[in-house]
């Protein structure tokens, strides 16, 4: 059984007096279901698991209302052996994309107090503007993905000791040995070439090498067109797999924006309206938007439609490149191959992970490209992600130029150890996970 950052959320909410149904939101296969399972099991004396896709007649239970005690009769009509104590009952809905105005019992779940109840599903095909609609002020939303780097580091056998360990080289800007950075950056590539999808890691930490996990990667890059076939309700399927498929080309490209004009003969914006919102709402892709200005805020900033697509998970990217880049990275080591997208995928995926949303700039005439940005209170951070240990000209000009006010200093990620020169940070790249922590606590040191 995988640790997951969930099971410490679940664990402090059992624990209140006043607890409100929990819908747990994600892309399909990263966990959810085992996770809740799990806690379900340890915490309760009782529990129902209601699946609405693998039992559709469950959907029927809403029939007569939404009042608890008429659900838990219709509950008790379809499967008498469930059993509801006070208390000690934890309800699962899951996979309730398959039906949607369960949602609506959750105000009445919350009202009544006396059984806990969980919800999940997979975003695909998920109406959850309709969800909100019924249940706002009565849930909580945990939004989950597949495995972070720390949850990899757990699956290894390290403990919080040694990741604490890491945050204070991290926060005293002290370097690691020689030694340490060998191990970290090891373990850091066995999580760039596996991704962090949990039967992928399973397989690994079961078998001890990589045998068989290419060909479950690919199994899971199956699912989710799959899936794209059966949800895409609304939308142009064919379309919305074209996106899809068309990630990987466009990272391999210098310039990494993504084109909708060039995935097709033909091809127009209008045309594919909602299928990016379709792949991000489903989990499958994270998007990077390009700011037009580098200030503050950054929501105010950006521009809509112009975007980089990334993997939400870096292992399905992997999955992604032919037989000869497989070999190249997982013979050679040859992490800087696909132009440096491997590395921008997978810190995209690591910020966002911890809640940032993704943003990147260019400007060609004065040669600047940064691949992301975040903030403290005060400033606006560039982040440089260098595949190699070439130089940081737009780290610097951004730095220094005076028209860029709110950056007063910046992060460079990379194979390298730990530094600062004056004007930016440089961070090993298995560090990013540490990176809101580090940003947090910096701010509340300086203002002591």
């Amino acid at each position: 059984m995988l640790n997951r950052k969930i099971d410490t959320y679940l664990a402090e909410w059992r624990k209140r007096e006043h607890r409100l149904p929990i819908i747990v939101k994600g892309a399909r296969q990263i966990g959810k279901s085992t996770s809740i399972r799990s806690f379900a099991t340890a915490n309760y004396r009782s529990v129902i698991e209601v699946n609405f896709v693998l039992q559709p007649h469950f959907k029927s239970i809403f029939e007569n209302g939404y009042e608890v005690d008429e659900i838990l009769k219709q509950l008790s009509l379809r499967n008498p052996q469930f059993q509801f104590i006070v208390g000690e009952t934890l309800i699962f809905f899951n996979e309730i994309q398959a039906c949607p105005s369960c949602a609506t019992c959750l105000k009445s779940f919350a009202i009544d107090g006396r059984y806990d109840v969980i919800c999940s599903g997979s975003l695909m095909g998920i109406s959850y503007k309709e969800i909100e609609s019924v249940s706002v002020g009565y849930k909580e939303d945990y939004d989950m993905y597949s495995m972070d780097f720390e949850e990899f580091l757990w699956a290894r056998g390290y403990n919080a000791q040694i990741i604490d360990d890491m945050y204070t080289h991290m926060s005293t800007l002290t370097p690691f040995s020689e030694g340490e950075m060998h191990i970290f950056m090891s373990l850091f590539h066995e999580y760039m070439i596996l991704g962090g999808m949990p039967a992928v890691v399973n397989k690994f930490i079961e078998k001890g090498n990589f045998s068989g996990s290419l060909n479950l990667q690919r199994q899971l890059l199956r699912d989710y067109e799959e899936d794209i076939t059966k949800y895409a309700e609304g939308l142009d399927k064919g379309k919305i797999k074209q996106v899809y498929s068309h990630i990987p080309v466009f990272l391999a490209k210098d310039y990494k924006k993504f084109q909708i004009s060039k995935i097709a003969k033909g091809a127009r914006n209008r045309e594919y309206v909602g299928t990016i919102d379709w792949l991000a709402d489903a989990g499958i892709i994270n998007i990077c938007y390009l700011l037009e200005n580098t200030e503050l805020p950054l929501k105010g900033n950006y521009s809509p439609n112009c975007y980089k697509l990334y993997f939400h998970d870096t292992g399905l990217l992997v999955a992604s490149l032919d037989d000869e880049a497989q070999d190249d990275l997982r013979l050679n080591q040859n992490f800087g191959t696909y132009k440096g997208a491997l590395y921008e995928n997978i810190v995209g995926g690591m910020l966002v992970k911890q809640g940032y949303q993704l943003y990147f700039y260019r400007n060609d005439k004065s040669s600047i490209e940064m691949d992301f940005f975040v903030r403290d209170t005060k400033s606006l951070i560039p982040v440089e992600v260098k595949a190699n240990d070439n130089s940081t000209p737009s780290l610097n000009k951004l730095i220094e130029g005076a028209h860029y006010p709110d950056i007063h200093y910046g992060i460079k990620l990379g194979n390298k150890n730990i530094g600062f020169n004056g004007k930016f940070y440089t961070f090993p790249y298995f560090l990013t996970f540490l990176l809101k922590k580090y940003l947090r606590d910096q701010h509340s040191y300086e203002n002591k």
